[in-house]
């Protein structure tokens, strides 16, 4: 009889042991948040350095909503912004996605979430920041360069040719043409009026601040960006996550295809250097420099 019971007693260690090499998000009883990081410019940045965009991240997103038991979906953001349509593109399928699971989707920003960054993170049904992280940036911006006496000085000849009217329009060889520039000027007022409008339909009563002051493409520290609507708290993935699901929530990271599958469907890595090697070096340096510039504007 004794054998019997000590026996008995072994059973519950035993089981335990054997559910640990189950993974965590099958396991019965414990709450499943996956988490998927989302993070660098928006946009193809130049094509040797491609930044986030949908076909990049759409797999990873829908595997993560897909995740069984799982309670919620975490998002971890860090990007200065780029792209308006990639943007808005991720955004809404975040929230197809979480519509169609039914599942809370739960942001937390790292360095920085502005401008298009910031437009992805209001797919999240609440927003959490640390008390150093920038948010905001809700404008839009675009530049060039005149080259025209530059390419006078060294003796070159602009020719160009075109059907229409505006099809040379910003041509940064000519001299800038004030008629296009308030036509650059009335596209991007439109751009920005649909942004505005996600982020008041995301953000709804929450926002505090005036129009005149969320929507002129400043941006702010953490704890001023919970005071005027634009983040929820302040948190980090960790304490959140274990204060609302328990001690023991799982938080598997959900990342993308990566290794010999992933090459053989063609993906690269970005920034990756073309087949070419050396002959690319010069144009990937351009794409660094552009890329940290856009960084260096919120200080990164």
């Amino acid at each position: 009889m004794s054998e019997h019971f000590s026996e008995a007693r072994r059973w519950p260690a035993g089981i335990e042991k054997l559910m640990s090499f189950i993974p965590a998000r099958l396991r019965r009883g414990r709450a499943v948040v996956p988490v998927v990081r989302l993070s660098g410019v928006i946009g193809a940045v130049t094509p040797l350095r491609p930044g986030m965009s949908l076909s990049g991240v759409a797999r990873t997103l829908e595997r993560a909503f897909s995740v069984k038991n799982a309670k919620a979906v975490a998002l971890v953001i860090n990007s200065p912004g780029g792209s308006p349509v990639q943007s808005r593109q991720i955004y809404l399928r975040i929230r197809q996605l979480a519509e169609e699971k039914k599942l809370k989707v739960l942001v937390f920003v790292e360095d920085v979430a502005a401008s298009g960054g910031y437009m992805i993170a209001c797919a999240g049904d609440e927003i959490f920041c640390d008390p150093s992280s920038i948010l905001g940036s809700i404008g839009v911006v675009g530049g060039s360069f005149g080259f025209q006496e530059l390419i006078k000085k060294v003796g070159v000849e602009r020719r160009l040719y075109t059907a229409g009217a505006h099809k040379a329009m910003l041509d940064p060889f000519l001299p800038e043409n004030p008629d296009d520039v308030t036509r650059v000027k009335a596209l991007q007022k439109e751009i920005h009026a649909i942004f505005i409008a996600l982020v008041k339909q995301s953000r709804g009563a929450r926002l505090k601040g005036a129009d005149d002051m969320l929507f002129t493409g400043e941006y702010w520290a953490g704890e001023t960006s919970v005071s005027l609507g634009l983040a929820d708290a302040i948190g980090d993935l960790r304490s959140t996550l274990r204060a609302r699901f328990g001690e023991k929530v799982q938080t598997p990271l959900i990342a993308p295809a990566s290794g010999m599958l992933s090459g053989l469907l063609g993906r690269r890595s970005p920034g990756a250097l073309a087949v070419d090697g050396l002959s690319s070096l010069p144009e990937e340096a351009i794409s660094a420099l552009e890329t940290r510039a856009i960084w260096a504007k919120f200080g990164f």
